[in-house]
């Protein structure tokens, strides 16, 4: 059973910064495609980042490029999202994602499972 756990999440004020982990079990880690994805309160489940799962490739949705940046440790199974420069718009729960029969993944069909989220609030 794929287990994802998303941690780091918090309140920090506007133009601070986060590290959220997500820690994966029951899966091949190192050839699953990663993701992080953000639900703001009364939208959907936004795309924020990926990785094909060699890890040389990354995807960044356009609202967090030049702010964030994902990797991963495959040793430790990890997934990591350092989030700098954020603004009260980044505010949402951040969920954590694997596609597990895919080597690259951005679309929300795409992922197979996920975590149970992390709350990060930027206050201005």
């Amino acid at each position: 059973q794929v287990q994802l756990a998303e941690s780091g999440g918090g309140l920090v004020q506007a133009g601070g910064s986060l590290r959220l982990s997500c820690t994966a079990s029951g899966l091949t880690f190192s050839s699953s495609a990663m993701g992080w994805f953000r639900q703001a309160p009364g939208k959907g489940r936004a795309f924020v980042a990926g990785m094909y799962w060699r890890g040389a490739t990354t995807y960044l949705a356009d609202s967090v490029k030049g702010r964030f940046t994902i990797s991963r440790d495959n040793a430790k199974n990890t997934l990591y999202l350092q989030m700098n420069s954020l603004k009260p718009e980044d505010t949402a729960v951040y969920y954590c994602a694997a596609a597990t029969s895919r080597t690259v993944a951005t679309l929300i069909g795409d992922f197979d499972s996920w975590g149970q989220g992390t709350q990060v609030t930027v206050s201005s």
